[in-house]
């Protein structure tokens, strides 16, 4: 986070830069001697290999740096304990930084190979240990360490990653090349952004943070953090004066013929998250439909034109909006032209906090500039293909950079840009929040129709606009997993379900 001071409900992720300048700091300021953090991260990476208990040898690839040292400690702590342990130099002795040749002098057998050996040297492992590259490698692996992580992931033994796998960039999560594919990845001082951002996400298995001996107060702050359930701590709650007004006030705009539920959804999910008054601004030739689907929702029929709100339905529209305390345009909206048009009508003119979600989100393809003007919060949630839409890009891209993806389209925007996953990203440029917590059951359609519905109310109760939308991509998830749960099947999980849940999902731990 550029303001690097991060709020008490994000466990704090460093990127490369600031973990750097964190461990200078430890040494050069504290004076902590450099061998001593090096030990502890290394009898760390042996005690995980130990739990293992493999059956077989254990063979520790090791880089020149330090990432290599920290091989190297751990190598000699499970050869004491008694394991048969390798350690294995991809390059030459004398190219070893200070530290990594004085661990690596102290242990002693050291083998260095070149890459056409790694593939037959990890044969029969029982495990292998990856300590080729640390957090400060970027860009794309070349021989011998590529050849080396084709090994690792061709072997069949668990690998643990020292630090971060082999590969990934610590800082963004991207994989220019290959990547080693850990089961566990021990780091030191605190989680690294880039083990939770997709594709590094899925190169890291478990994540266990160790402390190696760094004191708290460090000039640097983290770069990210995960999101936790106490955020949802932070909505503002009923009290015994409050009214169906006073508990938030919440606008939906959208819904076309073949699309009544998109926004059906969003209404009834932020009903379930809070709002104590929900409105449905839909096509008035549909309104009946609407009727019969939102028993506890107002409805407000719009011009329209074959069952999708046009242009013309925009003074309706904000006039049903003169009460709210936030709305969310844009589920099931459609892509007529007229609705485009609304659809960005809407966003200039809108006064209250705004979330912008599915047609919304398309109506401003390669025009994200042209919200950065609105004087209210403003919240997108998109998708991958969305975002690529907004930023005239490809979705493939969006997947391969979307860190540095969403935080191009915060700064271009002006806005809070959630982009969904199971990695969600939360940043409004700056700061950047992810919701760790997987939950395979919002793979189905209508849960992002949830999550906007469930940011709306949280933005309609009075929530800090940016604790609003991370509280509600963690809620998400939530009440994703406690479905699955109730109905016994990932797989059967509808968003139906998810709203029943959203209760459980927002309620703090």
């Amino acid at each position: 986070m550029s303001a690097r001071t991060p709020a008490n409900w994000l466990t704090p992720l460093f990127d490369a830069e600031g973990m750097r300048a964190v461990d200078s700091w430890a040494i050069e300021e504290c004076g902590i001697a450099s061998l001593d953090l090096m030990e502890v991260a290394g009898r760390a990476v042996a005690d995980a290999v130990a739990e293992l208990a493999p059956q077989g040898p254990i063979r520790i690839l090791c880089g020149k740096g330090n990432n290599g040292g920290d091989g190297f400690v751990a190598a000699r702590h499970l050869s004491d304990a008694g394991f048969d342990v390798q350690a294995l130099l991809l390059g030459a002795r004398d190219e070893l930084s200070d530290d990594a040749a004085a661990n690596a002098e102290r242990l002693g057998g050291l083998d260095e190979i070149g890459p056409e050996e790694v593939a037959g040297r990890l044969a029969g492992s029982g495990v292998v240990v990856d300590a080729m590259f640390g957090t400060g490698f970027e860009g794309e692996p070349r021989d011998p360490i590529a050849a080396a992580i084709a090994a690792i992931n061709d072997c069949d033994a668990p690998v643990v990653a020292c630090d971060i796998a082999s590969g990934v960039d610590a800082s963004s999560g991207e994989v220019a090349g290959k990547a080693v594919v850990a089961d566990v990845t021990v780091t030191f001082h605190a989680g690294k952004t880039g083990h939770f951002i997709r594709p590094g996400k899925e190169h890291a298995g478990e994540v266990r943070v160790v402390e190696i001996g760094i004191p708290d107060g460090a000039p640097v702050g983290p770069a990210a953090g995960v999101i936790e359930a106490c955020v949802l701590a932070d909505a503002p709650v009923r009290g015994p004066a409050s009214t169906k007004f006073s508990s938030g006030n919440l606008v939906v705009i959208g819904g076309a013929r073949g699309m009544t539920g998109a926004v059906c959804m969003a209404a009834l999910a932020g009903g379930r998250a809070g709002a104590g008054y929900v409105t449905a601004v839909v096509p008035a030739s549909l309104e009946a439909i609407f009727e019969v689907k939102l028993t506890e929702a107002m409805t407000v029929g719009c011009p329209d034109q074959d069952g999708a709100l046009c242009a013309e339905a925009a003074d309706a529209a904000l006039k049903a909006c003169e009460r709210a305390d936030a709305v969310v345009l844009g589920s099931g909206l459609g892509k007529a032209e007229g609705s485009m048009e609304l659809a960005r009508d809407l966003a200039k003119r809108v006064e209250v906090p705004l979330v912008i979600d599915a047609d919304g989100l398309n109506a401003h393809a390669d025009r994200a500039a042209d919200l950065s003007s609105r004087g209210a919060a403003t919240v997108l949630t998109p998708h991958d293909g969305e975002l690529g839409r907004l930023l005239g890009r490809e979705s493939d891209e969006i997947r391969n950079h979307r860190l540095a993806c969403a935080t191009e389209a915060a700064r271009l925007s002006g806005a809070i840009v959630v982009l969904k996953g199971d990695d969600t990203i939360v940043t409004d440029g700056e700061r950047v929040a992810i919701n760790a917590l997987a939950a395979p059951a919002l793979a189905t359609a209508g849960t992002g129709d949830v999550m906007a519905g469930v940011i709306g109310a949280l933005l309609a109760r009075g929530m800090e606009p940016f604790s609003a939308a991370c509280a509600g991509a963690l809620a998400g998830a939530r009440a994703g997993r406690n479905a699955a749960d109730r109905i016994g099947l990932a797989e059967s999980v509808v968003a139906t379900d998810v709203i029943a849940s959203v209760p459980a999902g927002l309620r703090p731990e």
